[in-house]
């Protein structure tokens, strides 16, 4: 309505400008008709009167006033001598002109004709007063011209009436044009939106109308559409819930998990530490975009923030990022529903060259990974890896500020020194951190020069979280050898500096999708258009998925899958192994010589046994999205994880679950965290290269009734043990610690005088 109103005004403003140029032009016109006629008639009657004035005829100039009425506007005239007495006054002006008018007096005194429009006696005229002269061409007297003007009035007010009918007939096209068009051009997409929203409160299937629909409802559309995202999330976890209570189960859902911590929290705030962000902003022309890497960190993780308003803490690393924070470098995420705090802590490329690339990934990744990858260790590295963990506490300090219970949780080898600087500053904080990748043995954790430092570090914390219960006696063992401290093995405490530390394993996993309605023949289908999307002629198709890096054993795999051709020659021109490699860590030489290491052995087995159409493998060197890689997980016979040495590895996880037809076979080195938990996969040596052929040839030999019995069993693993059953443990312990306030004060008070003794110094 609003909207009609305002065109209706917009129309009448519109019209009534143009109309009133219009409207000026035509009186303009009609008065200088006038002036034009009322000349020519004054110059022809004072001629006349004149030539009888000058022979003294005076009856004929009463004659002429007499004559000269109501023709063509003109009301009359009136003639005087010099004196200004009337000579002859048409007889309707007698009242009218006596005394004569001043206009007459100025064309006598001024010897020129004048002309004026006035009122006379309420009535509006022209008048035009000239000079008479006599035979010695001197002034003798004047002639008035009286013409009626008021017609020209009236003339207007009849064209603004035209006017206004015309205006009246535009608004009334107008309007009922745009009615029609809105009413067209609304009620299509208005009524799918609505069938849309009665679908989604309804719980039928629903289709979100097309984008042109929802273009002209744009800023409803940014509201509704996450509303109705919400919707759906809400009524699948309900419908999850009422299965699991059906089937007397207790599977944990994103819901079941936030409630849960909220409950554990009982109002105290969490506080996420991690080197990669959960949100990243680059800027792409003159727009920002934002992307979220593919974590499963986030998947577990941004459920519980988004229930107790939390704040996550990470390293800025998008070009955008410091667009997009206030002044505090905070921002409000999700951007489509903001429900958490993401702090943003911001590092030089210096800073992020020595504590990342330097001394996290060239030194604590392979000393952690037993891959034979000699570990460097340079003393600026280390120093940037001090300086960046401490400028993380200090970020954490002022997000925590005074808060009584905060519960902090760190995620992996990036910040080992974290938590000791956060315990020493805020010993009443519950602390935990989680290591994703593998803790070597003693002696091979002893390379490092600065292993007492590390270890000190993580004994901060409250909570010591690592994938296998292998890998905590590692630690445990660590401890034992390096530092001095009490540790209970019977319950997996370490206590140190008057402060106890638990060990626990806590196997990550995946999420675990709503099973699909996918068949054995939509799942062939798929498979033939990747295979003419890639180019190729296959029957059988291997997937591998992993960083290109030196510790996933992708070179051995690429080397048996050689192996496999060589001894089990039918499957030549029928088996292609897929290998999605992403780039990572490049700036350090020994991934970038990894790299085409990868793609040398790629090329040399493909030239050796390529034919026509087939070619054994297909390295896809850049990053996929999550998307990309399920599709390859669904239309692949088998799946290998042979990774040399690995915390716990979540691709053998992902392609399980991926399996909603329960088909597929994974083959997964020993050497893995996931080997302790999936039984059921084919295990390998990824060193012994015979004998991972051989698995080759059992997993495309296996019969169909193995095949799967077998993933179902792997898959009710997986769906029992998700992400949000990892996090839902590791966050609930550390919830279940009880912090001694006495430990806790005498701690900050030791604090308190060491910064106040430093200070002295």
């Amino acid at each position: 309505m609003r909207l009609i109103v305002a065109m209706i005004i917009g129309i009448t403003l519109v019209s009534l400008g143009s109309s009133w140029y219009e409207v000026g032009a035509e009186k303009d016109a009609l008065r200088h008709d006038l002036e034009r006629k009322a000349g020519t008639l004054g110059e022809s009657l004072a001629s006349n009167a004149e030539s009888y004035l000058q022979t003294g005829n005076r009856a004929k100039v009463e004659e002429m006033a007499r004559q000269y009425t109501n023709r063509d506007h003109l009301l009359g005239i009136g003639v005087y001598d010099d004196d200004g007495s009337p000579l002859a006054v048409t007889h309707s002006l007698d009242s009218s002109l006596s005394p004569p008018p001043q206009l007459l007096k100025d064309a006598v005194a001024n010897n020129r004709i004048v002309s004026r429009f006035m009122l006379l006696h309420f009535k509006r005229v022209y008048l035009l007063a000239a000079p008479l002269h006599d035979v010695d061409k001197n002034v003798a007297g004047g002639i008035i011209v009286v013409h009626e003007a008021g017609y020209i009035r009236t003339e207007i007010f009849r064209i603004w009436g035209r006017v206004f009918y015309h205006i009246a007939i535009q608004v009334l096209v107008i309007v009922a044009i745009t009615i029609l068009i809105l009413r067209w051009s609304l009620t299509g997409p208005i009524a799918r939106a609505a069938q849309w929203m009665k679908a989604l409160r309804t719980g039928r299937q629903a289709v979100q109308p097309s984008a042109t629909d929802l273009d002209f409802l744009l800023p409803l559309a940014r509201e509704v559409a996450p509303l109705a995202e919400s919707m759906q999330q809400a009524r699948a976890a309900a419908e999850m819930e009422a299965r699991l209570r059906n089937a007397n189960e207790s599977l944990w859902t994103a819901q079941r998990l936030a409630d849960h911590v909220r409950s554990k929290l009982d109002g105290s705030n969490l506080y996420v530490v991690s080197n990669r962000e959960p949100y990243i902003h680059n800027r792409r022309g003159k727009e920002i975009t934002v992307t979220v890497p593919a974590s499963g960190l986030v998947t577990a993780i941004e459920p519980i923030l988004c229930a107790c308003n939390g704040t996550w803490v990470a390293h800025g690393s998008g070009d955008a990022d410091v667009e997009t924070v206030d002044s505090h470098d905070r921002l409000q995420v999700p951007p489509e529903d903001p429900r958490y705090t993401l702090r943003r802590v911001w590092l030089s490329a210096e800073q992020e060259d020595g504590y990342y690339n330097g001394f996290a990934n060239e030194g604590l990744w392979p000393l952690c990974h037993i891959a034979h990858t000699r570990p460097t260790f340079r003393t600026s590295d280390w120093e940037h890896y001090n300086a960046v963990n401490a400028k993380f506490a200090d970020a954490l300090v002022e997000e925590i500020g005074d808060e009584e219970h905060p519960v902090v949780l760190i995620q992996d080898y990036h910040f080992a020194l974290l938590p000791r600087m956060l315990k020493d500053r805020l010993p009443h904080a519950r602390i935990a951190i989680f290591w994703h990748i593998p803790w070597p043995n003693p002696e091979s954790f002893g390379i490092c020069p600065w292993q007492r430092e590390l270890l000190d570090g993580l004994l901060g914390a409250d909570l010591i979280g690592f994938h296998v219960q292998a890998h905590c006696n590692n630690f445990l063992h660590s401890v034992d050898r390096v530092l001095e401290a009490r540790i209970d093995w019977e319950h997996f405490t370490v206590s140190r500096k008057d402060h106890e530390s638990r060990v626990r394993p806590f196997p990550i996993s995946v999420e675990f999708p709503e099973e699909d309605i996918d068949t054995a023949s939509s799942i062939e289908e798929e498979r033939s258009q990747l295979l003419s999307e890639l180019g190729i002629e296959a029957s059988f198709l291997g997937v591998g998925v992993d960083r290109l890096d030196y510790t996933k054993g992708i070179i051995e795999r690429l080397q048996a899958v050689e192996l496999f051709l060589e001894r089990y020659p039918r499957y030549q021109e029928k088996f292609t192994f897929i290998q999605i490699g992403a780039p990572t860590r490049s700036r350090i030489k020994r991934y970038a010589d990894f790299q085409a290491q990868v793609e040398a052995e790629a090329e040399r087995i493909n030239f050796r046994f390529k034919r026509g159409k087939w070619k054994p493998i297909i390295l896809q060197s850049r990053q996929h999205s999550h998307k990309e890689v399920t599709r390859y997980y669904r239309v692949a016979h088998l799946c290998m994880v042979t990774s040399l040495h690995d915390g716990m590895n979540l691709v053998a996880k992902e392609y399980i679950a991926s399996r909603y037809d329960d088909r597929g076979v994974l083959i997964l080195s020993q050497f893995t965290g996931a080997a302790r938990e999936l039984r059921d996969a084919i295990l390998v040596n990824p060193y012994d290269i015979q004998a991972t052929a051989e698995a080759l040839a059992q997993a495309l030999d296996m019969n169909i009734k193995e095949v799967v019995d077998r993933m179902k069993r792997m898959r009710r693993w997986v769906k029992e043990h998700n992400i949000y059953w990892w996090a839902a443990n590791l966050i609930g312990e550390l919830c279940d610690i009880r912090i001694d306030a006495k430990r806790s004060t005498a701690v900050a008070d030791k604090s308190v005088g060491r910064v106040l003794s430093r200070r002295r110094r």
